[in-house]
């Protein structure tokens, strides 16, 4: 059993940081993580052609700003390089291949029990701390919502933390479903591919580009949200014009509102609009059924497809081992 004054569990970015930030307070800690590396959504489970959808001025991690020629939208293999030299600089030491099994604070002695399963050696450890900081993020599992017919389904059907790129789509009709940012730029990416691209939005969804995000993130330092949240959408609109004659609709609240009280960030277009607007992604709304390689919509349409990319999110683990009926 090991002990420290604070556990952390997941080593992404969020969790790299926080371990950074107490190794230079010289406040023991570990940092525990699942996967057989640290960072392992950038690492194994974003595609080819990812960037980050913020400034770098937002990404950045305590103490070590980016080189000031890194390009403002830093691309994925920068950013994984960036969090290599990060933990090797700031002296940060993941323990991988730790599957954290429970965590529960012992009134007792008011300290957090964490018991995880080494899934190298397949021994079960324990590790002892006064606090505990859940990093884990909300990108934990991939979700793939329940579709009747979708285990029959002739083609290919894969979550969107398993794809890469399009290259192996090129003639292929292919349907994305979800209209977040991995959504919307997976479809891109399928239609410059070559790939028949169709897409499912289903929900209200604001969509503005990387330049609107960052004028509202400044804004946000001097003006009050709901002025920001005006403006931005003002200039989504000027940009975009009216998306519902694309089958897009826009939410009553914010974007920055929604983040900020629901967690649902705006989706950040890299092009993917424009080849809606002339027809080379279809828009198409729910799915109701699948039968083989033929797909039923929510209006009736009915069309084979080759493979589904379900973008449709994550769902946390954390409920699954954190008791919290101990706080």
């Amino acid at each position: 059993m090991e002990e420290v004054q604070v556990i952390i569990v997941g080593a992404g970015p969020a969790g790299l940081a926080t371990s950074a930030c107490l190794n230079h307070l010289k406040i023991s800690n570990v940092v525990l993580e699942r996967e057989d590396c640290y960072a392992s959504l950038w690492k194994k489970r974003s595609y080819d052609r990812l960037k980050l959808h913020l400034a770098k001025e937002f990404c950045e991690l305590p103490y070590m700003p980016f080189p000031p020629n890194a390009p403002t939208y830093i691309p994925k293999d920068m950013f994984v390089q960036y969090l290599d030299t990060y933990v090797s600089q700031l002296g940060i030491n993941p323990k991988c291949n730790q599957n954290v099994k429970s965590a529960f604070y012992e009134v007792d002695i008011n300290k957090w029990r964490v018991t995880v399963e080494n899934t190298l050696l397949g021994a079960q450890e324990e590790y002892l701390g006064k606090f505990l900081v859940v990093a884990s993020g909300e990108n934990s599992v991939g979700y793939v919502p329940e579709v009747q017919g979708l285990d029959e389904f002739k083609g290919e059907a894969i979550h969107s933390s398993k794809y890469e790129n399009g290259k192996k789509y090129g003639g292929k009709n292919v349907l994305v479903v979800g209209s977040g940012n991995s959504g919307m730029e997976i479809a891109y990416d399928l239609s410059n591919s070559g790939a028949n691209t169709s897409i499912v939005i289903r929900s209200p969804v604001h969509v503005l580009n990387k330049e609107i995000v960052h004028f509202g993130m400044v804004s946000l330092k001097f003006l009050p949200l709901n002025i920001v949240d005006k403006a931005v959408v003002l200039l989504g609109k000027l940009k975009y014009g009216d998306l519902t004659k694309c089958g897009i609709r826009k939410p009553n609240e914010g974007p920055f509102y929604l983040k900020a009280a629901k967690g649902r960030a705006p989706t950040i277009d890299v092009g993917s609009i424009n080849k809606i607007k002339t027809g080379e992604i279809k828009v198409l709304p729910s799915i109701t059924s699948i039968d083989g390689d033929l797909i039923r919509f929510q209006n009736g349409n009915v069309d084979s497809y080759n493979a589904i990319i379900f973008a449709t999110g994550y769902k946390s683990s954390v409920l699954n081992w954190l008791q919290v009926c101990y706080i």
